[in-house]
C-alpha cells in the first residue's frame, strides 16, 4: 500500500497531464469552447426553472437561487460518475504497455469536474447577488462542504472505475440509476415537501446532505447538518483508502481483464 502511494506521487505530474488533457478534450471541437463551462449549468437552471417555476407554478421567490445550487452539485457528482466509469477502460492501450497505478485515472475525472464545478460556483454567485441573497458567516463552511462532496465523489470513483472492467454493463445501467438518483435527491424539489413515510430515501441519500448544506450555508444563512457531513467525509476516507489497497493488490487483475 505505501508503495503504491509513493508511485501515485511520482506519477503526479501524469495525473495534472490528465486533468488537463480531459478539460480541453471536453470542448476541443465546439465553437464556444470554456465558455460552456459557465454556459452549460447557466442552460439547465433556465430551463427547469421555466419547467417547475413558470409552467407547474411551482416554487418560491428564491427558487432560482434554489435551483440554481442543487443542478451545480448535481453535474458534479452526475458527470464525475459517469465519466469514472470509463476512467480506466478509456486508456486500456496504454495501460497494457507501460505500467502505471491504476486508480489514477477514476481520480483525475473527479478532479476534472471539479474545476468544471468551480466554474458552476461562479453562476451561482451571479444568482445570488441578481436576487439579492446574501450568504452569512456561515459561509465559512462552504470549503468543508465542497471537501466532503470530492471525497465521496472519489470513493464512488475508485469503486465504479474498477468495478467496470469486469462487469461492462455496469456503464448501461449508471444511466438509469444516475436517473433515479436525479430524482431522489431534492435538486428541483425541496426534501420538506416528501410525505414523512418517505423521509427515510433523504436519510440514506448522501447527495441530499451535500446539496441542503449547500443551500444552508448560501441561502438560508444556517449551519449545515455537521454531523451528517462529518459522517460521510470519514466513511468515505475510509472507502478511498480500501479501495486503494484494493487497487494495489488486484492490478494485475485488471490487467488481465483488459
Amino acid at each position: 500500500m505505501k508503495t503504491y502511494l509513493e508511485e501515485m506521487f511520482k506519477r503526479r505530474d501524469l495525473l495534472i497531464y490528465l486533468v488537463k488533457s480531459g478539460l480541453k478534450a471536453e470542448h476541443r471541437n465546439s465553437y464556444l469552447g470554456y465558455f460552456w463551462w459557465l454556459l452549460d449549468p447557466l442552460l439547465g437552471v433556465l430551463i427547469y426553472y421555466f419547467l417547475v417555476g413558470v409552467i407547474l407554478g411551482r416554487g418560491d421567490e428564491d427558487f432560482a437561487v434554489f435551483l440554481v445550487i442543487g443542478l451545480v452539485a448535481w453535474r458534479w457528482s452526475s458527470t464525475a460518475v459517469n465519466t469514472s466509469a470509463k476512467a480506466i477502460l478509456k486508456y486500456s492501450s496504454i495501460i497494457k504497455q507501460v505500467y502505471l497505478p491504476k486508480a489514477i485515472f477514476p481520480i483525475t475525472r473527479t478532479l476534472s469536474q471539479f474545476v468544471n464545478f468551480s466554474f458552476g460556483l461562479v453562476i451561482v454567485a451571479l444568482f445570488l447577488v441578481i436576487f439579492g441573497v446574501m450568504p452569512g458567516w456561515q459561509i465559512i463552511f462552504l470549503p468543508f462542504i465542497i471537501l466532503v462532496q470530492l471525497l465521496f465523489l472519489l470513493a464512488i470513483s475508485l469503486f465504479l472505475a474498477y468495478v467496470s472492467i469486469f462487469v461492462r454493463d455496469i456503464d448501461n445501467l449508471l444511466t438509469h440509476i444516475t436517473r433515479i438518483w436525479f430524482y431522489t435527491s431534492p435538486i428541483i424539489w425541496a426534501g420538506g415537501r416528501l410525505p414523512d413515510h418517505y423521509q427515510w430515501v433523504l436519510q440514506i441519500n448522501p447527495l441530499a446532505h451535500i446539496i441542503n448544506a449547500y443551500r444552508d450555508v448560501l441561502m438560508y444563512q444556517t449551519i449545515p447538518g455537521l454531523t451528517a457531513l462529518l459522517s460521510l467525509g470519514i466513511i468515505s476516507i475510509g472507502f478511498i483508502a480500501f479501495f486503494l489497497y484494493y487497487y494495489s493488490k488486484n492490478e494485475y487483475k485488471i490487467i488481465k481483464a483488459l
